[in-house]
């Protein structure tokens, strides 16, 4: 029995380290993914393996130039968007005439899109006058597998095409 005043020696949910013998090292992730689905199609216990990230980068790609105008025009598009799919689902369920939903719905989505876009941008004070999407990249992923079946891993690894 398990005293419960005394914590565990590994706490469920909580990040391990990986454990297992490298048996193939790529540069992208696609192609430690293509090595790992051969090992499948092969019938390998893919149980036994996973594909590590090594030496990891935070990159931020710009992809354009933020202006007043867009931002307001993609506050205004997404809260309208957001607004008529909340008034179609209200108009389902409501008796009477469903347009009035459906409007409500997209004036409000639309006046939400404005606020929540346009107060972020402007407490930036234009210091980020730029829009950009987040990545997590490895230099090079591993493929590691349990050290019983690591050699017939990385034998049959050896066969597949480059």
């Amino acid at each position: 029995m398990t005293n419960p005043m005394q914590p565990s020696r590994q706490t469920p949910g909580l990040p391990t380290p990986p454990k297992g013998w490298p048996i193939g090292s790529y540069a992208t992730y696609a192609e430690a993914q293509r090595a790992v689905d051969y090992l499948s199609d092969e019938h390998f216990t893919v149980e036994d393996v996973t594909i590590v990230g090594v030496d990891l980068m935070q990159v931020e790609r710009v992809i354009g130039r933020l202006t007043w105008g867009k931002v307001i025009g993609g506050g205004i598009v997404s809260g309208a968007w957001l607004g008529l799919f909340f008034g179609i689902l209200v108009s389902i369920v409501v008796s009477g005439n469903a347009l009035v939903p459906i409007l409500f719905g997209l004036v409000g989505g639309v006046v939400f899109g404005l606020i929540s876009a346009t107060i972020p941008y402007a407490a930036t004070r234009g210091q980020r006058d730029f829009a950009s999407t987040m990545q997590l990249v490895a230099g090079r992923y591993d493929v590691l597998c349990d050290p019983k079946s690591a050699e017939k891993a990385r034998n049959m690894l050896a066969r597949l095409n480059p």
